[in-house]
């Protein structure tokens, strides 16, 4: 192994720092979508039900459509205090509509003009106080057990949610390529991510070089057989949704393209970092092993964290379509019809072609570890 930059320590201290400012330079960063034209004149507050008017709806089997007259009291905002009548519209869909009761809380949408009220819309029950409860929760879990790289994991799950919603989705919008703009992101992602784990330290490049192959196979395979399997991108959900909101020019079937490898590549990651870090440990305990003997031993913890990988894809992305295949079943389809339906390709594409990706890392990661940390241990002494 290479002489380490820093010592641990200070390499926690310097990841956590750079995750630190990463973090609020890209929570200042403008996306260019947030004043919408929806959104002008209007105020956003969050308000408890204190009554509730039934009389609108109009029931019909399970679903229901009409209006539910509201009086909320406002909690926070220009507002705060007052006592509003407000409406909840209902278009028949389970989806979509919801009823309130006395004591829920609301997400409200306040049309105003100055201090005069025009109107006050229910959009959604207010469930955002719970999600963070439920995020700093998984946050002190995740650094009681694994303290230092607990915190840097959850610096780098911050960092994910918000590279993907102020960098990739804006890019997409605006038209920049999808599968490039995808690319460049992965690779930002990883490097960034694996820096976390390891610091300034040859196993950041051992285990980004093994999981970007992967990426690259996945990148290409994912380009190749949405092509011959015909795959158009308005399969992703509310995809056609931007279509009819004034992006009918969005190239949908790229940017599904994009999703595939965007998709696969935290699993990649995973099987890099474990091979990186179980070769680490094999050249650790034997300096004097060979490039060769120390490849072969990450080939075989690919292998056997291999169908474990293989499987949690095939969870994940099957998960979001059990309601699907449930249709399917109770009206009898035929399973050669399921599997050519476009919906089921689309997922059958995901999963195979990210398993592709899962495949080719274990061998490049291996390959790559066998090479660079032997001779890193070797250049040490």
């Amino acid at each position: 192994m290479i002489k380490q930059l820093f010592s641990r320590q200070k390499s926690v201290i310097l990841t956590t720092l750079i995750g630190l400012i990463f973090i609020a330079v890209l929570i200042a960063l403008p996306t260019g979508y947030e004043d919408a034209l929806i959104y002008k004149g209007t105020e956003r507050a969050v308000g408890t039900v204190v009554a509730t008017d039934n009389s609108a709806i109009i029931p019909s089997g399970l679903i229901q459509s009409g209006e539910q007259m509201c009086t909320i009291e406002i909690e926070n905002g220009k507002f705060k205090g007052q006592t509003l009548t407000g409406v909840n519209f209902l278009s028949g869909s389970l989806e979509k509509d919801k009823i309130f009761k006395e004591g829920d809380r609301a997400l409200l949408t306040i049309s105003c003009q100055e201090d005069t009220i025009k109107s006050v819309v229910l959009s959604d029950h207010y469930r955002l106080d719970k999600e963070i409860i439920l995020l700093l929760v998984f946050a002190v879990f995740l650094i009681a057990f694994a303290g230092k790289n607990g915190i840097q994991a959850v610096l780098s799950f911050g960092i994910t949610v918000l590279v993907i919603w102020k960098i990739l989705v804006p890019c997409y919008l605006k038209g920049y390529s999808p599968v490039w703009t995808g690319i460049l992101i992965t690779v930002i992602l990883t490097v960034m991510i694996i820096f976390f784990v390891y610091g300034a330290d040859i196993r950041t490049v051992t285990a980004s070089a093994g999981s970007l192959l992967g990426v690259a196979v996945t990148c290409v395979l994912g380009i190749l057989f949405t092509d011959l399997f015909r795959i158009h991108g308005a399969v992703m959900p509310n995809a056609e949704s931007l279509l009819y909101s004034g992006y009918q020019d969005l190239d949908l079937t790229s940017i599904f393209m994009s999703s595939i490898f965007i998709g696969a590549s935290g699993a990649m990651m995973d099987l890099a970092v474990d091979i990186t870090s179980a070769v680490w440990e094999v050249v650790e305990k034997k300096p004097d092993i060979s490039a060769k003997e120390a490849m072969l031993s990450g080939i075989r913890v690919g292998r056997a964290a291999m169908g474990t990988m293989t499987t949690t894809l095939l969870l994940a992305y099957s998960g979001g379509y059990i309601a699907l295949l449930m249709v399917f079943m109770a009206q009898g389809t035929p399973v050669y019809h399921i599997l050519n339906y476009k919906y089921v390709a689309s997922e059958i594409l995901d999963t195979v072609v990210g398993s592709f990706g899962l495949v080719t890392v274990a061998p490049f990661t291996a390959a790559a570890a066998g090479l660079l940390l032997t001779r890193g241990k070797a250049k040490q002494e």
